[in-house]
């Protein structure tokens, strides 16, 4: 990932996270939130406290980066004054999200460029950018505030975006999965045949499976079911691709539609010898999506995995 400028004008969200030891594979918590907002003026930035109730008690700062242009600025709005095509869009991609807040956003000449709109969804603060008759524009990228400074990483070791230095320690091998979680997809999904497999911030493991398609299973760690979803809508023949194979439209529309995101994996579809579609699955900040395109690598549909 190339380092992006960050704008001084910011949203800046300041939550609680378990970062217990940067050894560790991924971390975890059992959130409680409220949220306050505090507006300061001199840095054009808006905070949003999370309280949380951790095992460390340690406390982390994420901001939403690139929020508006440069000398831009904001205002707070209600739910009910944004552009219908947003409460459609969170709905249909969002089940079950919370709203947060909301601001317009201007750019240096005062003229509106936009809506910046805040939701939680299985516990994570999302920040998704819009314009200003609601299109989805982009899934705002989050750094930790340790490591604003200039040249930083925007992550640090140990924190909720650790694994952006390509180490993937939220990878699980499939043999390592626990026992608990592999015998009830093998149990419940005979003829699936696994794939790969990760674990997200609250232990949720993802199982990536093929059965004439592609699957994305939630399984907590104690082998309970949370959902299933159908990845690729086709029966064909699927085969993985490493990120650096990926068609070159593919990864320009991934770097600008969910900057700071980190690849998981990809699979190719193909049918009658010829690949008709990509699936490519990624993580943007803690939100796990999978990101389907066609054969020439054009932007098909988004779901939210968890």
């Amino acid at each position: 990932m190339k380092t992006k400028i960050i704008y001084p004008c910011l949203v800046m969200l300041s939550t609680l996270f378990i970062l217990s030891s940067c050894k560790k594979d991924v971390t975890s918590s059992s959130k409680t939130t409220t949220t306050t907002t505090t507006s300061t003026s001199a840095t054009g930035a808006i905070a949003l406290t999370s309280l949380a109730s951790t095992a460390t008690g340690t406390t982390d700062t994420i901001y939403l980066v690139n929020c508006f242009p440069p000398h831009g600025s904001k205002d707070s709005v209600a739910f009910s004054a944004l552009p219908s095509a947003i409460g459609t869009y969170l709905t249909t991609n969002y089940s079950g999200y919370t709203f947060e807040k909301a601001f317009k956003t201007t750019d240096s000449l005062n003229v509106a460029n936009g809506f910046v709109v805040i939701i939680k969804y299985n516990g994570n603060l999302i920040g998704l950018k819009f314009s200003t008759t609601g299109t989805f524009e982009n899934v705002l990228e989050q750094k930790d505030g340790a490591n604003m400074g200039h040249g930083g990483m925007g992550w640090h070791e140990g924190g909720p975006f650790c694994d952006r230095d390509g180490k993937h320690r939220d990878t699980i091998a499939l043999s390592a999965l626990p026992t608990a979680v592999s015998t009830y997809f093998t149990t419940t999904y005979p003829t699936d045949t696994l794939l790969h497999a990760f674990v997200t911030p609250d232990t949720t493991y993802v199982l990536i499976s093929k059965d004439t398609v592609l699957y994305a299973t939630n399984i907590t760690a104690t082998g309970t079911f949370i959902s299933r979803m159908k990845v690729a809508p086709h029966n064909g023949k699927f085969a993985q691709v490493t990120q650096a194979n990926l068609l070159a439209s593919i990864t320009t529309y991934l770097t600008t539609t969910y900057p700071g995101y980190v690849f998981q994996n990809a699979f190719s579809e193909s049918s009658k010898g010829s690949i008709i579609g990509y699936s490519v699955f990624i993580t943007a900040n803690s939100t796990n999506y999978i990101v389907i395109f066609d054969s020439t690598g054009t932007f098909v549909s988004a779901k939210v995995v968890h």
